[in-house]
């Protein structure tokens, strides 16, 4: 069973797309696609992409070269939505700041957006149609999007501990769904680059990301499915800290 292209390989490849939709359906069932359009269009695309590689990895005519181009789309598409969903959690946690969200949005749209870009020429320079070249470049590019990725969530999640900023459930089970397929990934990324594991063992390390990236979906889907309870809170003046003045000046900066 634990083998490439058995019944719980095809499964744990479709199932976590499936229930990724399913999410997405969720997201505009209950209207929530104007508070997370980035994470709406992450879960639609990224299903769908996926799908769409494990359909051109069972077609017979789809050659080597060919499916892993398909891969490198899916991969760089992939990458961008992620900093967009990871960029749109920066608003949200900073959204008592209004001016701080909405630039820390953009900023880490943008730095992402082009770190993915870049990393792709990198690993795309010069390949021709080697399907071994084209391989270990969709590798570099892939644990590259992971690295950085990981870097921002680590970042939120101690620029948001250091001041003492609170978290709405919906970013909160969003980041950390990213943070454990991130971490996960890189993890067994490095122990198969060191130590250099027979075939077998490699299809298992496979097995682990794939499983990993389903448990992380139905963490999405659990904090969209169970709602979040509604506490009232009297209305209290932000104390001044730096990030109130850093928000009031940029907010001056702004409007010149």
């Amino acid at each position: 069973m634990l083998q490439a292209h058995s019944i719980l390989w095809n499964y744990l490849w479709v199932a976590p797309d499936l229930f990724l939709l399913t999410v997405a359906f969720l997201i505009w069932k209950r209207g929530l696609s104007r508070e997370l359009p980035a994470f709406l269009a992450f879960a639609i695309l990224a299903a769908l992409g996926d799908l769409v590689v494990f359909g051109a990895d069972l077609a017979p005519f789809v050659s080597a070269p060919n499916y892993w181009r398909v891969v490198w789309v899916n991969l760089l598409l992939g990458g961008l939505l992620k900093f967009l969903v990871i960029g749109e959690v920066f608003s949200r946690v900073f959204t008592q700041y209004s001016s701080i969200s909405r630039i820390s949005r953009i900023l880490v749209s943008g730095f992402g957006a082009c770190m993915v870009l870049l990393a792709g020429v990198i690993a795309g320079f010069g390949h021709g149609d080697n399907p071994q070249i084209l391989i270990s470049g969709a590798h570099l590019l892939e644990q590259t999007v992971f690295i950085i990725e990981t870097g921002l969530i680590i970042f939120l999640f101690l620029l948001a501990a250091y001041f003492h900023l609170s978290w709405d459930r919906l970013s909160f089970g969003i980041l950390l769904g990213l943070a454990i397929s991130a971490c996960v990934h890189l993890a067994t990324w490095g122990i198969i680059a060191n130590a250099s594991p027979a075939e077998h063992t490699r299809t298992l390390f496979a097995f682990l990301n794939m499983a990993t990236y389903h448990l992380c979906v139905l963490i999405w889907f659990y904090y969209l499915l169970i709602p979040q309870k509604v506490v009232r809170k009297s209305v209290v003046p932000l104390p001044e800290n730096n990030l109130t003045v850093w928000n009031r000046e940029l907010e001056r900066l702004l409007q010149q």
